[in-house]
């Protein structure tokens, strides 16, 4: 339950993005639905091999490269599906940092409604 939960909230989130900033184009909810899906796999699977194989510029730039890698998972979700558009690095950027601060407020409701057992 918790999880499809998070899963809604976060293509709300992904829909607020684009209302609050026009860097980020979502068409309708069905493309928000399957780009937070594709958000999070790429997320769950490819940017922890990007975070160790960038550990080095991860240290040198104290963990600011770790935005960097945030808005490449939130491009490549956009270059890869319909209905979802970012036009450059820079708006997917922003837009990630808004998902991301969105997503911490999200993950704190659960825990709240939620808890483990």
């Amino acid at each position: 339950m918790k999880l499809i939960t998070k899963w809604l909230l976060s293509a709300m989130a992904l829909v607020f993005v684009a209302y609050v900033y026009t860097g980020v184009e979502v068409k309708s909810f069905t493309a928000a639905l399957i780009a937070a899906f594709v958000i999070g796999l790429f997320n769950m699977v490819v940017r922890p091999v990007l975070v160790v194989l960038t550990l080095p510029v991860t240290v040198l730039t104290l963990g600011l490269f770790l935005f960097v890698i945030n808005a490449l998972m939130f491009w490549a979700a956009a270059t890869v599906l319909e209905g979802f558009h970012v036009p450059g690095f820079l708006q997917a950027l922003v837009g990630s940092l808004i998902y991301s601060a969105i997503g911490v407020v999200i993950d704190s409701a659960l825990e709240r409604l939620f808890p483990k057992k």
